[in-house]
């Protein structure tokens, strides 16, 4: 009777250790999944803060940032009205996949255009991002759109001489 008594004894305190130990697992789990949701609502909020910091972090598609830096530029001294906004379209639709992409490309360089207020910061953000993903030819082209955008529209512009100066610098080309 006694050897019964002692095997309960190391079976009950076996179960109770095994339920401990259980009971301290799904604790550790819930724990670890708590902080991975906290960990991704702080990687969250740092993109969105980002993201509405600046626009211009979120361009990863060389057509949206060309149709974005042509738009900052021309809009620099006013708003883009439509015949401009036509204008954008047609250069764009020369370098975007298709009708849709081109779309995509000039509503996001609209908005982003307003939504930063200092053209040299555009410039300073897109110009290093396209030299990066386009040959010498295409950086050449992307100078003669933005001309072409500049004389279209309801009136022509002159962009000002230290824009260009600074975005050919940007854009890598010599420059004296």
């Amino acid at each position: 009777m006694p050897f019964l008594i002692a095997v309960l004894g190391v079976l009950g305190a076996a179960a109770l250790w095994w339920y401990r130990m259980k009971a301290m697992n799904d604790a550790a789990r819930e724990v670890a999944e708590v902080v991975g949701r906290v960990q991704g609502n702080i990687r969250r909020k740092k993109l969105r803060k980002q993201a509405a910091l600046s626009p211009l972090t979120a361009i990863d598609d060389p057509v949206v940032a060309a149709a974005t830096l042509i738009t900052a530029i021309v809009s620099e001294d006013g708003p883009v009205l439509p015949r401009r906004e036509a204008v954008i379209r047609e250069v764009i639709s020369q370098i975007a996949a298709g009708p849709k992409k081109t779309d995509e490309a000039v509503v996001y360089a609209k908005w982003a255009a307003t939504q930063i207020d200092d053209t040299t910061i555009v410039i300073d953000k897109l110009a290093p991002f396209l030299r990066e993903r386009l040959d010498p030819n295409e950086r050449d082209d992307l100078l003669q759109m933005l001309n072409r955008v500049a004389q279209g529209g309801e009136q022509s512009l002159k962009i000002p001489d230290q824009r260009m100066l600074r975005l050919r610098q940007k854009l890598g080309f010599e420059v004296n």
